[in-house]
């Protein structure tokens, strides 16, 4: 499945360091997914994943479920 990107208002993650290093941003408003792509190439792929799928993952993250 495609998706029209073109009007995307993409936002960095909050969990993004201010140095510029390891960045995502996510484009709200597209029901039932979210779009997630890499901040250093904002040209380059999009990754579309289910809005339940992406909600667990955050989940997981602030419960250090992926400890590094």
């Amino acid at each position: 499945m495609t998706y029209d990107l073109s009007g995307a208002a993409w936002r960095k993650s909050t969990y993004s360091g201010g140095e510029g290093g390891e960045c995502i941003e996510v484009a709200d408003g597209f029901e039932g997914v979210m779009p997630v792509r890499d901040s250093k190439d904002p040209q380059g792929p999009v990754l579309v994943f289910p809005a339940a799928a992406w909600a667990a993952f955050v989940a997981g993250l602030k419960a250090n479920r992926f400890p590094v």
